[in-house]
């Protein structure tokens, strides 16, 4: 039997309806979806995403406390996702996640997306 190569991905889209989850194995020549789950936003929490796309003042503590309250969305998927799979976390190798875009400026040469940071 040949060693699974288990690999989740999130993605939470400009839309800010909810998280989308996969788990695939890229064990084979071609990689399998073993699962696949949705996870809408509360309404609180994506009014909060959407009042990011605004500067306003002391918008540095809300977005870094906003982006605690997206982490725990995340986790929560991952382990409906993991649940749904019957799979342990310690089976997957590594999770992907683009992160919730707050703010484009392509005129001004950026973008920021929360739950990619590192504090």
């Amino acid at each position: 039997m040949s060693k699974t190569e288990l690999y989740a991905g999130i993605m939470s889209g400009t839309s800010l309806d909810g998280i989308d989850a996969v788990l695939l194995d890229f064990s084979g020549s071609t990689p399998v979806l073993l699962a696949k789950h949705y996870q809408a936003y509360p309404e609180a929490l994506k009014d909060s995403l959407l009042e990011l796309h605004i500067p306003t003042q002391n918008e540095l503590h809300l977005t870094l406390l906003i982006a605690n309250e997206l982490a725990h969305e995340y986790a929560t998927a991952i382990h409906s996702l993991l649940l749904a799979a019957n799979v342990k976390a310690n089976q997957v190798r590594a999770i992907g996640c683009h992160g919730q875009t707050i703010r484009h400026r392509p005129e001004s040469g950026y973008t920021v997306q929360l739950g990619t940071e590192h504090y």
